[in-house]
């Protein structure tokens, strides 16, 4: 008999996860540091561990054996050894063999930023299209990351990185591996063609569909539920929603509409990922019309802005039309600057917290929605 791809049990682990966090400053990088390095240590503490320390370093390229340099190594060494490190993260994508180098002289399990986010959205995952998305996107990074890495990550053990539905253990070889990634792709083909099914019965119904986009966190659970009167899953995490959710908002107009609640997006989002949870994205490429949900209260937010409208032209959906809220606005110290809430026209200012602004919201909504105009910033295009 064969043995199963995973186990789960092989992967909960009573150990605590203690993460040092490393980034590196290119010159190159279209992001400050001191931001993807922050938000690398919201997803760590989302994935369950707690920060111990951070290194930072400065290059002109990636050092192709270390990633880093070799004096940073040793620096990394000492401060990996006197914090209690068990885990060291990275906030670039590591090769293989960078992986291995780095996990021998640390003597800690090393992962990356693809192989953090992997882990949250193995956690969070909860229908059975959104965990066969997750096994195959890990299934995927396995062939490259995790088949070969030998006796270092056998000795390291599970953990984040390591755990979730699509995991599998290093003595499985890639033809396996493959196989499973076949088996993976028909199954979710099947999803598809039934949530096409689905699409079409709404279409049927000649109700408008709108789905709630923007960056991780930014509040579009909230949103959704302060709109519709819903109770869906709400926390202050890093992808605390990765199975879009649907329900009917009904507008003043006497018309219904179907709001989808869609992933977040992130910085540096790799393109497998994008690619490996298409599925889930559809409901973003099929909404006539996008809700763009913008965490003003971040001192970053137009950088986050940008990242989302980076996701949308790899989903071809840049093109749909958009309204922008300004969300969060209880926690500004003083509102969003006219000239801001114009570039990003249509858009209005409000907090889906304390249910202010909604009225506003939801009557541009209502006007939109027979003319649906493209709306994304010629400087952002």
């Amino acid at each position: 008999m064969k043995k199963p791809f995973f186990s789960p049990n092989e992967f909960m682990q009573p150990v605590e996860e203690k993460a040092f966090l490393v980034g590196v400053d290119f010159p190159s990088e279209p992001i400050p540091l001191e931001i993807s390095l922050g938000e690398l240590g919201e997803l760590a503490r989302t994935a369950g561990a707690m920060i111990v320390g951070s290194l930072v370093q400065k290059r002109a390229k990636v050092d192709p054996k270390y990633f880093i340099g070799t004096g940073k190594l040793e620096e990394l060494t000492t401060a990996v050894a006197g914090s209690g490190a068990n885990l060291v993260i990275f906030d670039h994508e590591l090769s293989p063999s960078q992986e291995n180098h780095l996990a021998e002289a640390l003597g800690v399990k090393v992962i990356d930023r693809t192989a953090l986010i992997l882990d949250i959205f193995a956690q969070h995952a909860k229908s059975r299209e959104g965990k066969l998305q997750v096994e195959l996107a890990q299934a995927t990074f396995g062939l490259t990351h995790l088949v070969g890495q030998g006796e270092t990550m056998s000795r390291l053990g599970g953990g984040i990185g390591t755990r979730g539905p699509g995991e599998s253990k290093l003595e499985y070889d890639r033809r396996e591996i493959r196989s499973k990634i076949a088996e993976l792709k028909k199954r979710i083909v099947k999803l598809r063609a039934e949530r096409q099914r689905n699409r079409e019965k709404r279409r049927g119904s000649q109700l408008p569909t709108v789905a709630l986009v923007g960056y991780t966190n930014s509040g579009k659970s909230t949103l959704l539920n302060a709109l519709t009167r819903s109770d869906v899953l709400t926390e202050d995490k890093l992808f605390a929603t990765l199975d879009p959710t649907t329900r009917r908002l009904y507008l003043p107009s006497a018309r219904t509409v179907l709001l989808t609640d869609t992933v977040g997006f992130i910085q540096k989002l790799p393109h497998s990922l994008v690619t490996a949870f298409q599925a889930t994205l559809e409901e973003v490429t099929e909404a006539d019309l996008l809700i763009h949900v913008v965490d003003s209260s971040s001192p970053y937010f137009e950088k986050q802005i940008s990242a989302v409208y980076q996701v949308l032209r790899e989903l071809k959906s840049h093109d749909k039309p958009i309204l922008t809220v300004f969300n969060k606005e209880d926690k500004l110290a003083t509102p969003i600057s006219e000239d801001l809430k114009n570039k990003f026209e249509p858009s209005v200012q409000a907090s889906a917290s304390r249910k202010t602004g909604l009225e506003q919201l939801i009557a541009k909504l209502d006007a939109l929605l027979p003319k649906l105009p493209p709306s994304i910033p010629a400087s952002e295009s």
